[in-house]
């Protein structure tokens, strides 16, 4: 019960800290460059808790799925000679400039949104989407760097006794009197050993050890190990296999019949200890561009994925691992993590590459360029800043902010879509969720 606890609070601290920071990111630059900002808010719904310094209202709301900074003048007054239609739309966009200019205090219209410059508000909607991108690094900084990865190392966790059919492969079952020993077991090596050397050749990595095995199969090659702090000496034939190829992807190589390629190889039958360790500071770049890329690459594909989420729960088809998810389904892997049978370094670690990846997915999702997206904004700003461009090579007037609330029917109907895909994903999150498999 603690560790489900436990499980639900990192997700739900981790998301409110990640969305707050988030909302930071807008605010600190919005104020330095003279904007007044009326309110910062984590969650939506009915206030819990609210207290005023200054000229902004900090406050945490009931529904705790997102936040918002309203800075004043996010849009401009309608240009000159403007006609108000009297559709639903019309009224959405006339509404929405009303609302902008009222907060708009005598003698202040300096301090509102749209009056900055194009290079200022991209430094301002961008601040959200950066900071959880900090937020994602420094994560997995943390996990890569500070905890480390799982890596395989040069001692032997576990010793096949036999070769047989069934699980004394594995070393689960007794082997049989007509059981061969394994090459490992015949050659006298134990769990615990270290290996030293193969062959004559110093082993430094499991990878390398593999690949020196495959070279010496079906030969009798000198193996040394460190046991008990001292050096032995033994012999080790590999048995001669022909292993499957795999893909960079991991996926077998098939060839034009469709039958698994191979290449041949040795066996020894052992295992290896797999410990923690770190991995160079430039890694983590390499494993933030590939985050990135991954959750791109799902955003891109976001239509097609919620179609298969509402086939998988109102229908028969069963949900992908990979299947996107919201808050309910995050928590329910916290929960999955918390109690699994793990070191508590080994969840500490997935906790973080989780909140990581909730991190990777703000910093992605917001920069979809529509209202009210971050990304609407910015799109929005770069298409204001290359009209005064132009107008300055063409020796034209200076043309005023760009009309924003004219995409406010384009908000109104991502905020719907939005809502909906929510509301699905928390339905699948309970009745068809994801599991770590």
């Amino acid at each position: 019960m603690l560790a489900t606890v436990v499980g639900i609070l990192v997700v739900v601290v981790g998301l409110l800290l990640s969305i707050a920071l988030h909302e930071v990111g807008h605010m600190v630059p919005a104020k330095r460059f003279g904007v007044r900002v009326s309110q910062y808010m984590v969650g939506f719904g009915p206030t819990l808790w609210s207290r005023r310094r200054g000229e902004t209202e900090y406050g945490l709301k009931a529904i705790p799925l997102g936040g918002y900074v309203r800075m004043v003048g996010m849009f401009p007054p309608a240009p000159e000679g403007a006609k108000t239609s009297s559709s639903f739309f019309g009224q959405i966009v006339a509404d929405a400039r009303d609302a902008s200019t009222e907060e708009i205090r005598p003698g202040e219209e300096r301090r509102a949104f749209y009056n900055l410059s194009t290079p200022k508000k991209l430094v301002v909607m961008l601040g959200g989407p950066v900071m959880n991108l900090v937020i994602a690094a420094v994560l997995l900084l943390v996990v890569l760097v500070g905890i480390g990865v799982p890596t395989a190392t040069t001692s032997v966790a576990t010793v096949v006794p036999c070769v047989a059919s069934g699980d004394a492969t594995s070393g689960t079952a007794e082997c049989t009197a007509s059981d061969p020993e394994s090459p490992a077991a015949a050659a006298g090596l134990r769990s615990g050993d270290t290996v030293v050397s193969f062959g004559g050749t110093d082993v430094e990595s499991w990878d390398q050890l593999v690949g020196l095995i495959d070279d010496a199969a079906g030969e009798p090659t000198q193996v040394v190990v460190q046991r008990d702090g001292a050096q032995l000496e033994l012999t080790l034939t590999p048995s001669e296999i022909e292993r499957p190829r795999y893909d960079e992807d991991g996926s077998v190589v098939l060839d034009a019949d469709g039958e698994p390629v191979t290449d041949p190889g040795g066996y020894v039958g052992i295992s290896s200890a797999v410990e923690r360790q770190p991995v160079p500071v430039s890694e983590v770049g390499t494993a933030l561009g590939d985050q990135i890329s991954a959750t791109a690459a799902v955003v891109v594909t976001l239509p097609a994925q919620v179609v298969d989420v509402a086939r998988s729960a109102f229908g028969e088809q069963e949900r992908a691992t990979t299947s996107i998810m919201g808050p309910v389904g995050a928590g329910r892997i916290a929960v999955d993590v918390a109690t699994a049978d793990a070191s508590v370094m080994d969840r500490v670690a997935t906790m973080l590459l989780l909140l990581s990846s909730l991190n990777i997915a703000l910093f992605v999702f917001n920069l979809i360029p529509l209202l009210p997206l971050d990304g609407g904004h910015v799109v929005n700003a770069l298409y204001e800043g290359a009209k005064r461009q132009l107008a300055r090579l063409r020796g034209l007037p200076r043309p005023g902010p760009a009309d924003v609330a004219r995409m406010m029917p384009v908000a109104y109907v991502m905020f719907v879509a939005l809502v909906g895909m929510g509301l699905l994903l928390v339905y699948a999150d309970v009745v068809d969720p994801v599991t770590l498999g």
